[in-house]
């Protein structure tokens, strides 16, 4: 059985103080906590002392993107043996703004996703479809075409480690979201495409979250879905309140 998932992406919010403040919080209401694999990605400046917070809890370090290659003459960029130094767990590549708002394309995801097993970071690998694509009835097209591209050389023991979350862009921050019905469609999709491409074992054990507008209040309905095994939560993740609702209510 799947262990329920939940995730929080910090974007860019949260100086390095108001980072521990945050994890503080959270390690005293859910730290504790085994029945849930609880991440958080805060922005890479506050990374190194939310590592440190971490120790001794069950919380998870996750960074919010990274760079190919491992060192070199790349200005602003981060390898995945920094963010292995640092303590992280997992990274978030093709997130959707990184996609939409950065211009990312699928072959540079899947190079960032190599990259990281390589170097023992778990990457969670952001796919979906914008209000358009959804609207032309381009959706599986197109979220079948980002997982090709976006996993593209991963073997199936590469796949041991690799997290999917499904976000629909016209979700993202807008206060839509997708029924339950709509994403367990779309996880439903996912789970059969991860079958015919890596076989039945990896579909049945890779978790697939969903992203987009999770709240407190919407959680357990997503939840209650055979193919949805958390979620990659944005801006209710930045108080340890609602953020907290969320992992217990990720439970199911």
């Amino acid at each position: 059985m799947r262990r329920p998932f939940i995730a929080g992406n910090w974007k860019m919010h949260k100086t390095v103080s108001q980072a521990v403040a945050l994890v503080d919080e959270l390690i005293e209401l859910v730290g504790g906590d085994q029945g849930v694999e609880v991440v958080v990605a805060p922005p890479f400046t506050a990374l190194y002392p939310v590592a440190q917070r971490l120790k001794g809890s069950n919380l998870k370090l996750s960074a919010q993107d990274c760079f190919w290659e491992e060192e070199g003459a790349y200005t602003g960029e981060i390898s995945p043996p920094m963010l292995a130094d640092v303590g992280c767990a997992y990274c978030i590549v093709g997130h959707s703004e990184r996609r939409h708002v950065f211009g990312e394309g699928s072959d540079e995801v899947a190079r960032k996703a190599r990259a990281l097993l390589a170097h023992g970071v778990s990457p969670i690998v952001c796919v979906g479809e914008t209000l358009d694509e959804r609207e032309e009835g381009r959706t599986i097209k197109v979220v079948g075409s980002q997982l090709q591209g976006s996993l593209e050389g991963l073997s199936q023991k590469d796949m041991v480690k690799v997290v999917i979350a499904y976000e629909p862009v016209w979700a993202i921050g807008t206060g839509r979201t997708a029924t339950p019905y709509q994403a367990q469609d779309m996880h439903a999709f996912i789970r059969g495409w991860l079958g015919d491409s890596f076989g039945g074992g990896v579909a049945s054990s890779t978790p697939i979250l969903y992203g987009g507008s999770v709240k407190p209040d919407n959680i357990r309905g997503l939840m209650a879905m055979d193919d949805i095994d958390g979620a990659l939560v944005g801006g209710a993740s930045l108080k340890a309140s609602s953020f907290a609702q969320i992992i217990e209510g990720g439970k199911g």
